[in-house]
């Protein structure tokens, strides 16, 4: 017989303290979080606690970092909101998608690379 999954003491949507937007705009699922302080912020709660010292090894994304935290990628934006506001994480938007390269440019490329031998 398996063991139940734990489930945690506070629910994840008490994360958001009752708000309903997060106060710093512009958050995406891809955009990176990372922590540039050596020293953790005083007086944090558990779940920004969690947040800031899972992104002071390296930069992750929400998603990513929603995922490490087994917390919904909502609640997750809420906090990194929280963290940024505070100086303490700092954000920078996803890298764009690349477009779609002129195909006959890179035949006159690759003509003209051919021409050089």
């Amino acid at each position: 017989m398996t063991a139940a999954p734990r489930r945690r003491m506070v629910p994840a949507y008490l994360a958001t303290g009752g708000r309903s937007r997060p106060g710093t705009k512009g958050f995406e699922r891809l955009t990176v979080l990372f922590a540039d302080r050596a020293d953790p912020p005083d007086a944090l709660e558990p779940e920004h606690r969690r947040l800031w010292e899972l992104l002071r090894p390296g930069a992750l994304t929400v998603v990513e970092a929603a995922a490490h935290l087994r917390l919904p990628v909502s609640a997750t934006v809420f906090l990194a909101a929280d963290l940024v506001e505070a100086g303490c994480l700092h954000a920078r938007a996803p890298v764009p998608r690349a477009q779609q390269t002129d195909r006959s440019l890179v035949e006159r490329l690759l003509v003209g690379l051919r021409a050089l031998r």
